[in-house]
């Protein structure tokens, strides 16, 4: 099963930043057990939602190149108050720095302006076509079912910019 853990993206500034929405609902198959009596997101699908929202930074700015963008590291978590059912986890990503292989961000997610996850990701992108010339349909497909995701993700509006180079 594949979590989606962004159900809409609010704001994006190709090359700079994105904030996005998580609303957690008790339809969430994994609250049935985190935990029994009293139910709240875990801390490690915070910490991909955080991964999600600074992925479609990575995308948008890239302008999809890149059909892999992976959580390499995560530095300095550090974990607030729990997310529950009927609350909403606001992520914002901003970017740090970039290299050609990696993307560095600092991101955070709240509720009601309270910090309940915070850290720095370092990105990977890649293509895996890059490594075996014969998955280029597979890197294509990839990319075309993330522009659709992403355009369902920006229904409703976004503030958004031109995209650019990232600063940093």
């Amino acid at each position: 099963m594949r979590f989606t853990l962004v159900d809409r993206i609010e704001r994006l500034e190709p090359g700079a930043s994105i904030t996005t929405i998580k609303c957690l609902t008790m339809a969430e198959e994994y609250l049935g057990d985190h935990f029994p009596g009293f139910p709240v997101m875990p801390g490690v699908l915070m910490l991909e939602a955080m991964t999600q929202a600074a992925a479609w930074l990575v995308r948008a700015t890239e302008d999809f190149a890149h059909s892999m963008v992976l959580l390499k590291e995560a530095k300095g978590v550090k974990y607030g108050q729990f997310v529950e059912p009927g609350q909403t986890l606001r992520v914002t990503a901003e970017f740090v720095s970039q290299t050609q292989r990696e993307t560095t961000v600092k991101a955070r997610g709240e509720i009601d302006g309270r910090t309940s996850v915070q850290g720095r990701l370092v990105l990977e992108r890649r293509n895996l076509a890059e490594a075996c010339p014969q998955h280029a349909s597979t890197d294509a497909a990839l990319k075309r079912d993330a522009r659709a995701l992403f355009a369902l993700l920006c229904q409703g509006g976004v503030g958004a910019v031109a995209a650019g180079p990232p600063r940093g």
